[in-house]
């Protein structure tokens, strides 16, 4: 499926990424699970390498090790081995001081079950190194509730540093008539509704149906109905991830 709408969001990014060539930029990006916020920043940065970390719920150790090959063959600098990513974080700050680079670290929240401590050691190296910095950071999560409590909650160590925020919303309604058009022109408003309602604008939602070349109202009902379907587990899914431990009160009010 080729990539759509987005255009004032890139807009920005790009505004940031220029500014990141003097001034060290934090950038925090939120937005619901699926929403399509990692190819939006994979498909956003022009002018600068792009480092992609993602944070993967496995030891420490391991995910330095990937971040670590990144940083190698992306910016061609060999930096050795790390057992936390606190000290990583600080080599590649100080990489950033001769360097004007992207540094996207994906799923950002899950430091917060893997090491709690990261926040406060990158709060830390962030104050100490970003005046000599030319870093463009960007901070991506999916969880809001996460999200929203590590940057917006006074209490926390990353309170007050980013320089952005990006909240990355569904596609609007013009832009799914743009997707159904560009698949079925001759689509009747009863398949852009069941588009719409079955979807939410949300991007991976659309590019399943894409995939099964269900662009009729009754062909999208019968592709999210079917034995199997992705769709099946999707909201069960979102809500174990969004609320963690707590999922099943709120399972039980749902049933009841």
């Amino acid at each position: 499926m080729k990539f759509y709408d987005r255009k004032r969001e890139i807009e920005i990014l790009q505004e940031i990424e220029e500014l990141s060539s003097e001034y060290a930029q934090m950038t925090m990006m939120v937005g619901r699970r699926r929403i399509g916020k990692t190819t939006l920043l994979k498909n956003a940065f022009v002018k600068t390498p792009v480092l992609y970390f993602f944070v993967g719920r496995k030891n420490e150790v391991l995910l330095c090790e990937e971040f670590v090959n990144e940083v190698e063959i992306k910016l061609h600098e060999t930096l050795g081995q790390f057992t936390s990513f606190s000290q990583l974080f600080k080599v590649i700050m100080q990489l950033s001081k001769r360097l004007n680079f992207t540094l996207i670290i994906d799923e950002f929240q899950e430091f917060r079950n893997l090491n709690p401590s990261v926040f406060s050691d990158m709060q830390n190296i962030w104050d100490s190194i970003k005046e000599e910095s030319k870093i463009n950071l960007v901070l991506c999560g999916s969880i809001y509730s996460m999200m929203k409590q590590i940057f917006e909650n006074a209490k926390e160590p990353l309170y007050g540093r980013v320089t952005s925020r990006i909240h990355l919303k569904p596609f609007d309604m013009s832009t799914l008539k743009e997707i159904l058009h560009d698949y079925h022109p001759r689509y009747t408003s009863e398949d852009l509704l069941a588009f719409y309602m079955i979807t939410g604008g949300v991007a991976k939602y659309i590019e399943q149906l894409v995939v099964r070349k269900a662009f009729t109202k009754d062909k999208m009902l019968k592709t999210v109905l079917s034995e199997g379907s992705y769709f099946l587990e999707e909201g069960r899914d979102v809500l174990i991830e969004e609320f963690g431990r707590d999922y099943t009160n709120y399972f039980s009010v749902l049933s009841l």
